[in-house]
This record gives C-alpha cells, structure tokens and sequence, in this order.
C-alpha cells in the first residue's frame, strides 16, 4: 500500500504514518511506503521502526526517479493511463466487511480464486468465486 504526501508544512509528522498504519491494517495490506516531497520528522522516523512502513523523502524520490530515468529512458513515456481498481464482491459473511477476490497459494485449492474479507488475517471469512 502506498499513500503520498504533498505536505505543505514540508515536514510529515507522526499521525500521518499511523493513519497509513490503520489502513493497512484495515485492508489487510502486509506492508506499506509513504512518499513525499518534504521530509519526516524524527517522530515519524522512530515510528516506522516498529512498523511494515518504509518511508521515502523528497531527496530519496528525485534520487530514485534519476535511476529509474536513467535504466529505462522510456518507461515514463509507457505507462498505463489508468490504475487497475481490485475487484470487489459483497459483504464478509463473518464480520460485515466488504470483500475482494483472491487466490490461494497453499494447500488443496491452490492457484484457485475465492472472494476473501478485506481484514485479513483478522477475519478469516471467505466466499466461493461465483
């Protein structure tokens, strides 16, 4: 999961890692990064420590973007114009939660699609693939 800052203020504080925090929790995302064009406070630095949160400042993007640039010189004029959106299904029949179509990687259905609840490995409730 990625979110991104524009921050006016320049530097990004705590309470917005720990709102990424929540919603990676909420969608069951394993890990995170939060991108902006300023830069963290200590706060957020010590934070992240303890977290699945890579953080990325202004001077980490310019500098990955300059070797991404430089790799691929046409990676930018390639891109997709729009972002694929999961596909989603009804509620969650064991806690209400809106569910999203996955598929398994172990066991006696792997490689089939199931409707899985958006908090897992909080809520373990899924639905067949219709």
């Amino acid at each position: 999961m990625v979110q991104c800052k524009h921050w006016k203020a320049y530097k990004v504080g705590v309470n917005v890692v720990r709102e990424l925090l929540g919603v990676m929790a909420t969608r069951g995302a394993a890990g995170g990064y939060l991108v902006t064009s300023g830069v963290f406070t200590d706060e957020a630095r010590r934070f992240t420590e303890a977290s699945n949160i890579a953080l990325i400042d202004g001077q980490k993007l310019a500098n990955l973007m300059n070797e991404t640039r430089a790799a691929q010189p046409t990676l930018l004029m390639n891109r997709p114009t729009t972002v694929p959106q999961p596909q989603t299904s009804s509620s969650c029949p064991k806690c209400g939660s809106m569910m999203v179509l996955r598929h398994a990687t172990k066991g006696a259905h792997a490689g089939s699609a199931f409707w899985g609840c958006t908090r897992f490995p909080g809520c373990r409730g899924i639905l067949p693939r219709s």
